[in-house]
């Protein structure tokens, strides 16, 4: 799918201010790990992640993305009157009904107006949120749209955690399911899209292509769905090498079909942004997709796994450190459980 009229007009995120080591997480776990004689550093030394970022208790994933939000519109310089899509897209939800993008709306006072609605496609939500509105601004149906994501790990983190450790069955084998889990972390973002005419930036959202392969839904499953009220308590299960091998061979696959939508070549790329789960991740997609690992722009170091917030997170931090030049070519590498992979190309 190309687009003729769609830029990225602004980024902003939004972090917690507490900071869990991979460090601190194994001391909670020391018993189960003296238990099963697993040697202490094993989490940062297998995932790559040191340490990640987790909200204050009781805070509605729509209270930090509205906080991105705003830092989004403000880069963006644009009027909120234009905004005529505004998509919630994050994992996490403060509720079931209504959309939590309802509440953010009414936070950021845009127009009546606006289309308003929630988009769930775990660790994906983001990039589908961007292609719905760039389809509806090619379209001319909307000047503006905005896609946001308030990503809160810390509780189901905290699940796992006390789930491990009051479990007598556990085993070294069993563990492994949880290991995901423990990579998770939270933040905040907001992307703002506009048409040509209106755009102010000139970032040009070239457009994308999206591939499916749902025989491998059962890879990883999260549950619980109720927000942050009352006894809130996820767990997740996840596959993670099997999710792993199939994910970033779903992500070869569907760079190749973007390369060949977009008219690119590797070597046209000069920056790439992807979703941060690990470094044994990162290093296998790179593999299987022919791009330069230094071309990467990572994260997952100090953010961890922030899901749907995860790869925009990671693109407006990078913009920040101005590492995008006038006429790069950037390359948004998507993937989410289900199987689904989206991947889209920028140029700046």
């Amino acid at each position: 799918m190309l687009f003729e009229n769609v830029y990225i007009e602004g980024l902003g995120y939004h972090l917690p201010e507490e900071i869990v080591t991979s460090a601190e997480i194994e001391k909670r776990l020391t018993p189960l790990y003296e238990q099963l004689k697993l040697p202490q550093g094993r989490l940062e030394l297998m995932s790559g992640i040191k340490e990640r970022r987790f909200w204050g208790k009781g805070i509605f994933p729509s209270e930090v993305a509205t906080i991105a939000g705003e830092k989004a519109i403000a880069r963006a310089g644009i009027n909120k009157d234009n905004i005529g899509c505004l998509i919630s897209a994050s994992v996490c939800r403060d509720f079931i009904e209504p959309s939590t993008a309802s509440v953010i709306h009414r936070n950021l006072k845009i127009p009546s107006e606006t289309f308003v609605f929630d988009v769930s496609n775990a660790c994906l939500g983001v990039l589908n949120g961007m292609m719905i509105i760039a389809n509806m601004i090619d379209q001319n149906q909307i000047l503006a749209g905005m896609v946001v994501a308030g990503e809160n790990g810390g509780p189901l983190l905290n699940n796992t955690i006390e789930t491990l450790l009051s479990r007598s069955d556990i085993t070294r084998s069993n563990i492994k399911s949880s290991f995901a889990s423990l990579t998770i972390g939270s933040a905040a973002v907001g992307v703002v899209l506009s048409h040509k005419k209106i755009s102010k930036q000139g970032h040009r959202l070239m457009g994308g292509v999206s591939l499916a392969e749902t025989q491998f839904n059962h890879l990883c499953r999260g549950s619980d769905d109720s927000g942050v009220s009352g006894n809130w308590s996820p767990l997740m299960e996840t596959d993670s090498e099997a999710l792993m091998q199939e994910g970033c061979r779903l992500a070869g696959k569907t760079w190749a079909r973007t390369r060949e939508e977009l008219g690119w070549v590797n070597e046209d790329v000069s920056r790439v942004f992807c979703h941060q789960v690990g470094k044994g991740h990162r290093k296998l997609m790179y593999e299987n997709i022919g791009l330069n690992l230094q071309k990467d722009f990572s994260t997952l170091e100090f953010l961890g796994n922030t899901g749907a917030a995860s790869l925009p997170t990671t693109l407006a931090m990078g913009i920040e450190k101005n590492i995008l030049k006038v006429g790069d070519k950037a390359a948004l590498l998507g993937i989410g459980s289900g199987l689904n992979c989206m991947m889209m190309g920028v140029e700046w």
